[in-house]
């Protein structure tokens, strides 16, 4: 008798766990390692083990390139969870499509791209900064300064709230962009003209290393944050514990995800992540959409039996799920997910407190051509 185990699936798994962004693409990382650990405990799939082969790019979009051509041609991989920034899935893009492989990315991100060769399943523009734009308009008031990071993201995303705000009657009172990795005098400079201008809210989409940073300074220079808050799409749980919650209370976040969603689904989450990762912590909005992917995956696997990246998509993209964050489906003409939008202010203890959600998940809208900007997502003050 053959007592050999069968082959596993092997996949790649692609997040940066040092450089700038290495807190959040950990929890990329940790996120899709709590899947396939639960996946695997439970028989695997077909009776398979999933096997990763993870690799550290280390925020180099160089390297994420490398690795990706090694993954698929040397380690004849068809499959890649990965990428975080979108500078890193374009870098990737290119590569996955020449040989036909399957990225399955978890980011939310600016929309207006679509490949046959990806899976989207993080927020659209859509589904987070629509709703924040009424929100900071009649919770703050019409005038609000953009800064960003001097990448595609943030540009594409300070883009879209600066028509949203101007077609509400608001008021951009300054758009700046810094390098990804902007040191201590241009966020101080930052601050300074915050200070000056006195806008009514920040809609910030710098990230990684330097976000942290900035929001540090915020609360040092004493910018009452009830007054002129930061909102952001990307400043979640676990970068807040690193900088410090008590120096981020009142701060905002549009996201699809919270730690504090109170569903079944959410605690049964949370509690695994904790026991697994340790207590102090957190879940977020980076975590659990690289988490519920990596089951929508096994699901579709199960149903094909074949790594085919194509196959694996077309049957990914009819999977549903009752995720953490929620019931989780896909558009497949867009090959984007729907998702439902949600606001937090963060309160004391670093979670934040749900002030607003949509009633029901929102269909995905990346190339925005029904999305209405004069539209009212929010009656009233929330």
């Amino acid at each position: 008798m053959n007592s050999k185990e069968p082959e596993p699936w092997r996949v790649g798994v692609l997040f940066s766990r040092s450089g700038v962004t290495s807190i959040t693409e950990s929890e990329h990382f940790f996120g899709t390692a709590l899947a396939i650990e639960e996946i695997n405990a439970d028989g695997g799939v077909l009776g398979r083990q999933i096997a990763p082969v993870a690799y550290d790019p280390g925020g180099d979009n160089s390297a994420y390139r490398a690795l990706a051509r090694e993954l698929l041609t040397e380690e004849e991989l068809s499959v890649i969870f990965g990428c975080s920034t979108s500078a890193s899935r374009k870098a990737v893009l290119p590569i996955v499509e020449r040989h036909n492989g399957l990225l399955v990315y978890p980011s939310m991100y600016e929309g207006f791209e679509y490949s046959e060769n990806v899976i989207y399943t993080g927020a659209t523009l859509n589904q987070n900064t629509f709703a924040l734009a009424d929100y900071l308009l009649q919770r703050y008031g019409r005038r609000v300064y953009l800064v960003g990071a001097d990448y595609i993201y943030p540009r594409e995303s300070n883009r879209v709230m600066r028509d949203l705000i101007e077609s509400k009657g608001g008021e951009v009172v300054a758009e700046r962009y810094i390098p990804l990795d902007a040191g201590t005098a241009e966020l101080t400079a930052l601050v300074d003209e915050i200070e000056r201008l006195a806008p009514d809210a920040v809609f910030s989409t710098v990230i990684g290393t330097s976000a942290q940073e900035f929001y540090s300074l915020y609360d040092a220079r004493g910018i009452d944050r009830s007054q002129c808050p930061i909102a952001s799409l990307t400043m979640a749980e676990s970068e807040i514990r690193a900088i410090g919650w008590e120096k981020c209370t009142g701060h905002i976040l549009a996201a699809s995800y919270f730690q504090s969603i109170d569903s079944d689904a959410n605690r049964r989450f949370v509690m695994a992540y904790k026991s697994r990762f340790g207590e102090g912590t957190n879940t977020s909005v980076w975590s659990q959409p690289a988490y519920a992917q990596v089951h929508m995956f096994a699901r579709a696997l199960e149903r094909v039996g074949s790594m085919d990246g194509s196959k694996l998509a077309a049957a990914m993209l009819k999977e549903e799920m009752d995720a953490p964050e929620g019931k989780l489906f896909f558009d497949e003409d867009t090959r984007h997910i729907w998702v439902t939008p949600r606001i937090g202010v963060l309160g004391d203890g670093g979670l934040f407190d749900i002030v607003w959600e949509a009633p029901a998940a929102v269909r995905p809208d990346p190339y925005l051509v029904t999305s209405r900007f004069d539209e009212t997502w929010l009656s009233g003050e929330a």
